[in-house]
């Protein structure tokens, strides 16, 4: 179990993990409990890197090196305006967080939501109007590097209900408008 968590104002949070882990439904549920911003990172990428993964091509770094950098100037900015921000982001790699971090300054805490690879595909087969091909969630896990020691984080259980995620988080009273049992 992760140890519930003392965001620093404002607050910089990354919820990242595969596709089909829950990003966007977590990442939306903690940035209405905190009052903060949340921004879905799939709105950052470029029209060209949209349609390649909608064409079911992975990324290269190459492609996602400047979205990642909108992501950590989406940090920044709202660091700058003295407002706390959730980022819905898939944040896979290391060198990929690193980037953020670089790009949007520190402290950044991200939330790993994990699953287990049949759980994960019944969810993006499952979902409707997602640009994200079910066939792309394979390179998605052979790219996923787990937050190392030194990297400010936590792994969460993505088939958790945002009130077990938000307990575990040390928000002790969740609004309850988020309750299904899992994201």
């Amino acid at each position: 179990m992760t140890a519930a968590v003392v965001f620093p104002e404002p607050r910089r949070i990354i919820v990242m993990g595969v596709s089909g882990s829950g990003k966007t439904t977590v990442g939306a549920a903690l940035a209405e409990e905190l009052g903060a911003g949340f921004v879905d990172g799939d709105d950052l990428h470029a029209g060209a890197a949209l349609a390649k993964m909608s064409a079911g091509l992975p990324l290269t770094d190459a492609d996602r090196e400047p979205w990642l950098r909108r992501v950590g100037e989406t940090l920044r900015d709202a660091s700058t305006a003295g407002s706390s921000i959730v980022i819905a982001c898939s944040a896979l790699r290391r060198r990929y967080r690193d980037t953020i971090r670089s790009t949007g300054g520190e402290p950044v805490y991200f939330i790993h939501l994990v699953a287990d690879e049949a759980v994960l595909r019944d969810r993006v087969t499952t979902r409707a109007d997602h640009f994200m091909p079910p066939a792309l969630l394979t390179s998605q896990l052979a790219t996923l590097e787990p937050l190392e020691l030194d990297e400010e984080g936590g792994t969460y259980d993505a088939t958790a209900s945002w009130n077990r995620i938000a307990e575990q988080l040390g928000i002790p009273s969740p609004s309850g408008r988020h309750t299904k049992d899992s994201p």
